[in-house]
């Protein structure tokens, strides 16, 4: 594996820039801004991404460029909120991030990344990887100019006309599952579709679920006789 020629002084400087280096073209970006992740961060990223189909010889291209800067033009993007176009022209044009992007949406990439270093931090707490219990909520959001009405509604209890999004966390407040629907949906059936998210995610060791009283009516026998989960109002 070859090493990508980034400038001195780069926080990434003499580092190998990712795993498939050989393959495409040398990296000349220098680190600059907080969301750029660092050599040690990288090492625990590299290895979860999904190979290329090339690299099973299953055809198609080797990707043009490094998958560091790639991933760094992902988080800039998130941190920011900027629309994509926006990117800053140090990193590689925004329509090739974007392709990288859904191409590993599509194989859930980066929820196995999610459910990787969630399961990395609670070990470093003392605790087993996968969460015995959790926490359940929503918050209703205004929606943006660019939002599709069709995906939006009104929540007649927060007055919002927007989005809600469905939130299950574990007790450490690490994202387990999240589910974004109209805000006029009521909690108490977007859930069923977030608890079968959920139970997919922490391989079914999830059996106590905290929730408020937005989740009140059939949830709790459904949620027992479906999934084996207890769902507790506190």
């Amino acid at each position: 594996m070859l090493s990508c020629p980034i400038p001195a002084g780069s926080s990434t400087a003499g580092s190998l820039c990712c795993r498939l280096a050989a393959s495409h073209r040398s990296t000349v970006r220098t680190a600059r801004y907080p969301t750029d992740v660092t050599d040690a961060q990288w090492d625990e990223l590299d290895p979860l991404l999904p190979d290329p189909v090339c690299l099973a010889g299953r055809g198609g291209r080797w990707e043009k460029y490094c998958r560091r800067v790639i991933v760094d033009a992902i988080l800039y993007l998130v941190d920011n909120g900027i629309k994509w176009p926006a990117l800053p022209a140090d990193f590689p044009p925004w329509q090739t991030v974007y392709k990288r992007f859904a191409a590993w949406e599509k194989v859930g990439a980066s929820q196995r990344l999610l459910d990787r270093l969630r399961d990395r931090a609670r070990l470093v707490e003392g605790r087993v990887a996968a969460p015995s219990a959790a926490v359940m909520d929503s918050q209703s959001v205004r929606a943006a100019e660019t939002v599709s009405r069709a995906t939006q509604g009104w929540d007649g209890g927060k007055k919002v006309a927007g989005r809600k999004r469905h939130i299950v966390v574990d007790t450490m407040g690490l994202l387990l599952a999240v589910l974004a629907t109209p805000a006029s949906t009521q909690d108490r059936v977007a859930a069923r579709s977030l608890l079968r998210r959920m139970h997919a995610t922490a391989g079914g060791r999830v059996r106590l679920v905290w929730t408020d009283g937005g989740y009140t009516g059939p949830l709790h026998d459904w949620a027992r006789a479906t999934l084996g989960l207890l769902v507790e109002i506190v």
